[in-house]
């Protein structure tokens, strides 16, 4: 399966794909983490049409996530132009799509999620609201509730790498949307 990791540096959803064997790539402005070879650096909207047979997309969250509302005063045209990117992917000619964005004004603006996860339910004991907005996709399911549950990204504190260590996938995410999504078209 042709796979397009969009808006994604760290290379985690791309990785779990191609360790499930399928022909993935993720694509951000930013160069891949790990320099990988099927890492495209550029804009995901040049390569929308190439068709993919899957594409999970990881927008930029800092004008769409209800965390940074208080800054929202005054940018109202920076919110505008990411949500039309956040709705340009979401009717990209792929014929399956998830996009991943923690809770915010995507819900109000354009739709409601299809669904929400935690990573404690993909054997990581944080606790961050996740919303998944799917396209010809199954909810993705739980693979391994875990205990412990703390706020590890929220409490975060400031550093030049915040933004990039808050935006990563985890990997128990990342392998169940591998594991199930990749499965192919009958699920």
């Amino acid at each position: 399966m042709k796979v397009l990791i969009g808006c994604e540096f760290s290379g985690v959803v791309r990785r779990a794909f191609r360790d499930k064997g399928h022909d993935a790539y993720s694509c951000d402005l930013l160069p891949a983490e790990d320099q990988s070879p099927y890492h495209l650096q550029c804009d995901v909207m040049d390569i929308l049409r190439e068709h993919w047979s899957l594409a999970i997309f990881h927008p930029p969250c800092t004008f769409l996530c209800n965390s940074g509302a208080r800054w929202w005063r005054g940018r109202q045209m920076e919110q505008r132009h990411a949500l039309a990117f956040v709705e340009l992917l979401l009717s990209a000619p792929i014929p399956r799509i998830a996009l991943e964005n923690p809770e915010g004004c995507i819900s109000t603006r354009i739709r409601k999620p299809s669904q929400v996860i935690h990573p404690w339910e993909y054997g990581h004991g944080e606790q961050k609201k996740t919303c998944l907005w799917l396209k010809n996709l199954p909810l993705l399911q739980p693979t391994r509730l875990v205990a412990g549950r703390e706020q590890r990204v929220w409490k975060m504190g400031e550093s030049k790498s915040r933004s990039r260590e808050r935006a990563r996938t985890y990997t128990g995410v990342a392998s169940a949307m591998a594991q199930q999504w990749g499965a192919g078209p009958d699920f």
